[in-house]
């Protein structure tokens, strides 16, 4: 098998890579972190020009027919540049789902506006108490005329402070751990019964909670098949969690680059601390993980399209397993060899390993997907 990046994907790498590091560098990131939005509109219509919200979606959607090696091209090189813009919640997590259950008006619409760069949207799935159970929808669509009401409360919803357009998963029938009865609705943030209580994590990253009190949605509020949307929202997590592999691929590089070179500078006894063999090892050590890593997250990009799905969360939670462990130790061991300066905010080390940590927790934590990764085996 070919693990080289295609031509195609090298101009795509470098392209955005050439353009975050000439306009999105440590102060100017700092800068977009304090404002309003959390991220940089100015750089999402740069993401747009440079192709890369079509990117994922077929040419019949209006994309450009790319895969999920394309995203982690993308991912990986956002990681290490520590990008704000909500690119996973938008374009790979709920832009999936809109692929996958929209109509053709639904996906002209939604997916024109994402890939033009008008449109930013979030799924709202995760619920209090679920511990990553994704069949746990305890929210409730009741009918109502020839339309909805929706009842419920989603947590730490990804892009939710900023989205234009929520993408709500209820119950329309059975109870709240059940397979089936779960559908999605097309939400806008601003309707009546809708309140969004926006933070920022320890990241930076900006997301919220989204409360729904006797929400009233249409009939044309519905994205695909009604009782039905489990199995298409498992694929998109799954997709936003090879996202989150590659992401993290990347923050480990640029965190192993900023490590070494610290260590050549950081004096001690009169020579460069990194001449310790100690250190060395260590290091050593981290740039091992971080390759490892790598090839766990390809895998995942690999089987993140795979239309069988317990080949697709075998290798997707297989991946996501391992690079959670692998960046624990990368970030606390980086961390350490900086010193007390490891976890200060001047220093770009401990941004990276805000960053890392939150990773490791997004859909469900290194040992939540041993356990699904062995669950899967378990079932083949």
């Amino acid at each position: 098998m070919d693990f080289n990046l295609s031509e195609e994907q090298i101009a795509i790498q470098d392209s955005l890579r050439r353009y975050l590091t000439k306009d999105y560098g440590f102060e100017q990131r700092r800068t977009i972190a304090r404002s309003v939005d959390g991220f940089s509109r100015e750089a999402w219509a740069t993401y747009a020009e440079l192709g890369l919200l079509m990117l994922p979606f077929s040419e019949a959607n209006g994309g450009l027919g790319g895969n999920a090696v394309d995203t982690m091209v993308v991912m990986e090189t956002l990681g290490a540049n520590l990008a704000l813009e909500p690119y996973l919640s938008t374009v790979v997590v709920a832009g999936s789902l809109i692929a996958d259950l929209g109509s053709d008006a639904q996906r002209d619409k939604l997916l024109g506006g994402i890939t033009g760069g008008s449109l930013l949207a979030a799924l709202a799935h995760q619920e209090p108490g679920a511990r990553y159970n994704r069949q746990h929808v305890a929210t409730t669509a009741k009918g109502d005329g020839s339309g909805y009401v929706l009842n419920g409360h989603k947590a730490v919803v990804l892009g939710a402070p900023s989205a234009d357009q929520l993408l709500v998963s209820a119950r329309t029938s059975g109870a709240a751990g059940d397979a089936t009865g779960v559908t999605v609705f097309l939400v806008d943030p601003k309707a009546a019964g809708v309140t969004v209580v926006a933070y920022t994590n320890q990241d930076a990253q900006r997301a919220g909670e989204v409360k729904l009190s006797n929400v009233k949605v249409g009939a044309d509020a519905v994205l695909g098949p009604v009782d039905g949307a489990l199995p298409a929202i498992e694929r998109a997590i799954d997709r936003g969690i090879a996202g989150l592999c590659a992401e993290a691929v990347g923050i480990m590089a640029a965190l192993n680059a900023t490590t070494l070179d610290y260590l050549k500078q950081r004096k001690q006894f009169g020579v460069p601390i990194g001449k310790f063999q100690a250190l060395q090892h260590r290091m050593a050590d981290m740039a091992i993980a971080a390759e490892q890593a790598r090839s766990m997250a390809t895998l995942a990009a690999l089987k993140a399209d795979a239309e069988d799905p317990a080949e697709r969360s075998r290798a997707v939670s297989g991946a996501k397993a391992y690079v959670g462990q692998a960046l624990r130790k990368v970030g606390q061991d980086a961390v350490q060899m900086h010193g007390g300066m490891g976890v200060t905010d001047e220093l770009m080390a401990a941004h990276y390993f805000k960053r890392l940590t939150m990773i490791n927790v997004t859909f469900g934590d290194a040992d939540h997907h041993l356990a699904r990764f062995s669950d899967t085996l378990l079932a083949a």
